[in-house]
């Protein structure tokens, strides 16, 4: 399936340990490849993975990708307080930072940057596990920067989810669609 991507996009996703950090960034990886696009995925943890840190780093291009490391990304997924504080200041001019509202509770002070708010643990607890939040801030970030079209990344699920969480699959589905509902612009 063709991808709506037509530049390079860098993804930064970063929030503790535990809340599917680096399997999100997986899956965007597996996703852009699915769909035929270059990528590069670099993880990056403290030693103590569960409740410690962690980032990852995705770039989806359509063209082979020069370097991949990122110092000011086109987007911030912050999942908690602390990648907040860090990575609010470093996305790039029209940029997007999507927001875990349901544990960040600042507001972006920036006037040049998008932020997107999604309540990611409470719609990712509505349907069984706030394990799954991973999924409703995947699903707005498509919202506002469609990088890859939702259909790749669902199919992504459906290839990549680890066997013991297959059982997971549809509600991950169900997560991803509803935090990439409430990410659409209000109308006015």
């Amino acid at each position: 399936m063709e991808s709506s991507i037509t530049i390079e996009t860098s993804i930064i996703i970063a929030g503790f340990g535990g809340q599917g950090v680096l399997f999100a960034g997986q899956l965007l990886a597996y996703a852009g490849m699915d769909a035929g696009r270059h990528v590069t995925w670099i993880p990056s943890y403290g030693p103590e993975m569960r409740g410690g840190t962690a980032n990852c780093t995705v770039i989806i291009s359509p063209d082979p990708i020069g370097a991949p490391l990122v110092i000011r990304p086109d987007v911030a997924i912050v999942l908690n307080q602390p990648s907040f504080d860090k990575y609010e200041a470093l996305v790039k001019s029209n940029g997007l930072l999507v927001v875990n509202s349901s544990i960040v509770s600042s507001q972006c002070k920036r006037a040049d940057i998008e932020a997107v708010y999604v309540p990611a643990n409470s719609i990712a607890e509505e349907f069984g596990t706030v394990k799954m939040l991973n999924m409703a801030a995947l699903g707005a970030m498509l919202c506002r920067r469609p990088v890859l079209e939702l259909e790749v990344l669902q199919q992504a699920i459906m290839d990549h989810l680890p066997p013991k969480k297959a059982h997971l699959a549809e509600a991950n589905l169900k997560v991803l669609h509803r935090g990439y509902e409430l990410a659409m612009p209000m109308k006015t």
